[in-house]
C-alpha cells in the first residue's frame, strides 16, 4: 500500500481499507451499533455504539494486525513477528499469528493487566515483560527485531495496520448511512486515521471527532505544532490510549481528515464507564469509553445521528472496581460526612434513623469519643453513604442539619 504524503488528501486509500475488508471476510466480527436512549436525550439525536468491545479478542485490534501479518512474504513469516503492546494490540498479533502460522513473540510493560497477559499467551504468543510504559516496551521489541530478524508488528504505524482498522468506518456507514458524527478514541491515531480514510472518502460531510485522555493527549500539541511531537508525563487509567508520541503515517492523515480532537478527564473517563455498565450494559475499558466521555461532557457540541466507538473491553475485574468506585463517587453516589451527636445512649440509632428516612445507605460508619477537640458529652460520627444522585445528596444533608445536627462535610 502506498499511501501519499502527509498533508495531500489520499483519493486511492479507500480501495486499500476495502481490499483490508475482502481480506478479513471470517476473519473479524461486523460488530453491532446498540442505540443508546440516555445519551439520545443528552445530544438531542441519536446516539450509538459500535461496539468493538465485542470483536473477538475483546477489541479492534485484530483487524489491523492480521491485514499487516498476512501481507508478509513467505520468507518474513518464516522470521516470526514481534509487537509491543500493554494488551490489546498484543492480543490481535497473537491472535492473527496463530490463524496465519506465524511464530509470535509480544513485549508488554511490566504492570499490563494479567488478563491481557494471560490471553495473550492463550492465544499461543511467546510473551516477554518489559518497560513500564509502552514507549520502553516498544524500543525492547524493536531491539529484539533487529537481533533476530522477526519482523516488527507496529501498533498504529503502518499502512496495513491503518487500513485494517478503517474497515471499522466501513462497517458504520453500512449500519448508519445517516450517520453526521464519528467520535473515536486516539491514542497513537491508527484508528481515527483509518476510519477518517474510509468515511471521508465516501462521505465528506461526516465528522470525525477524536478524544484523548487529557493526562495522555500527545495530539493537540502536535497538531498545534503541525508534526508529531513527544509529551513527557503520561497519567490515565486509559492504558489503550496511553501514547506519548503519534505515529508519523497517521498523523498526516488526522491531520488532513479529523476535524478535531478533544481530551476528557479521569472522572469523565469514569462516569464514562458507570454509565456503559448501567445503562447499555456493556464492559468497556477506559480507552473504549472515552468517546461516552467526550459526549457526557458537552453533549449538545455534537450533530446527529452519532456513532460513538466503544474500541474495547479488555478490562482488569480489580481495575474495573476501583474505576467503577471511582466513578460513582464522581457521579455524586456516594457521600462522605462528618458530623456531632450528643454521646448518650440512642442517639446514633435516633441519627441512622433520619438516614432511613431520607433513604440513604449506610456502607461504613465510624463512631468517635476520644478527640481532644469533641466536648465532654460529644461524639463525631464519620458516614460513608450510598445516595440516588447529587441532588440526592443534598437532600440527605438538608435532612441532618434539620434534625439539628452539626454536619461538617
Amino acid at each position: 500500500m502506498n499511501f501519499p504524503p502527509p498533508g495531500r488528501f489520499p483519493p486511492l486509500i479507500l480501495d486499500d481499507v476495502r481490499g483490508a475488508q475482502k481480506m478479513l471476510s471470517g476473519v473479524s466480527r461486523v460488530t453491532p451499533l446498540e442505540g443508546s436512549r440516555h445519551l439520545s436525550a443528552l445530544v438531542g439525536a441519536p446516539v450509538q455504539f459500535k461496539c468493538e468491545n465485542l470483536q473477538r479478542t475483546g477489541s479492534f485490534k485484530l483487524r489491523g494486525a492480521y491485514v499487516r501479518i498476512a501481507g508478509l512474504s513467505p520468507v518474513e513469516r518464516a522470521a516470526g513477528v514481534v509487537a509491543a503492546s500493554a494488551g490489546n494490540h498484543a492480543q490481535g498479533v497473537a491472535l492473527a499469528s496463530a490463524l496465519l502460522g506465524v511464530r509470535a513473540t509480544v513485549f508488554m510493560p511490566v504492570g499490563a493487566p494479567l488478563p491481557k497477559v494471560a490471553a495473550t499467551r492463550e492465544y499461543g504468543a511467546r510473551v516477554r515483560l518489559h518497560g513500564q510504559v509502552v514507549d520502553e516496551t516498544l524500543a525492547a521489541a524493536q531491539e529484539y527485531a533487529h537481533e533476530t530478524g522477526a519482523v516488527f508488528i507496529h501498533p498504529f504505524d503502518h499502512p496495513d495496520i491503518i487500513a485494517g482498522q478503517g474497515t471499522v468506518g466501513l462497517e458504520i456507514l453500512d449500519q448508519c448511512p445517516e450517520v453526521r458524527t464519528i467520535v473515536v478514541g486516539i491514542g497513537g491515531g491508527g484508528l481515527a486515521a483509518g476510519i477518517a480514510v474510509a468515511v471521508k472518502t465516501i462521505r465528506p460531510d461526516v465528522r470525525i471527532i477524536g478524544v484523548q485522555a487529557a493526562g495522555a493527549a500527545c495530539y493537540p500539541p502536535s497538531l498545534a505544532a503541525g508534526h508529531p511531537v513527544s509529551i513527557g508525563s503520561l497519567q490515565t487509567m486509559a492504558d489503550g490510549i496511553k501514547v506519548g508520541r503519534p505515529g508519523d503515517v497517521p498523523f498526516g492523515l488526522v491531520q488532513e481528515l479529523v476535524d478535531e480532537v478533544r481530551t476528557v478527564s479521569e472522572d469523565e473517563l469514569a462516569g464514562a464507564l458507570l454509565l456503559c455498565l448501567e445503562r447499555a450494559k456493556m464492559v468497556v475499558e477506559p480507552a473504549g469509553a472515552s468517546p461516552v466521555a467526550a459526549l457526557l461532557s458537552d453533549p449538545k457540541s455534537f450533530r446527529g445521528p452519532v456513532v460513538a466507538l466503544l474500541s474495547g473491553g479488555n478490562v482488569d475485574p480489580l481495575l474495573t472496581q476501583r474505576i467503577l468506585t471511582h466513578g460513582m463517587s464522581a457521579a455524586g453516589r456516594y457521600l462522605s460526612l462528618r458530623l456531632r451527636l450528643t454521646d448518650r445512649p440512642g442517639a446514633l440509632a435516633t441519627m441512622l434513623g433520619v438516614l432511613s428516612v431520607a433513604d440513604a445507605n449506610v456502607l461504613d460508619i465510624s463512631h468517635v469519643r476520644t478527640d481532644p477537640r469533641l466536648g465532654l458529652t460529644e461524639a463525631e460520627v464519620e458516614l460513608q453513604l450510598e445516595t440516588k444522585g447529587p441532588e440526592h445528596c443534598e437532600e440527605v444533608a438538608a435532612a441532618l442539619r434539620g434534625a439539628g445536627y452539626l454536619v461538617m462535610g
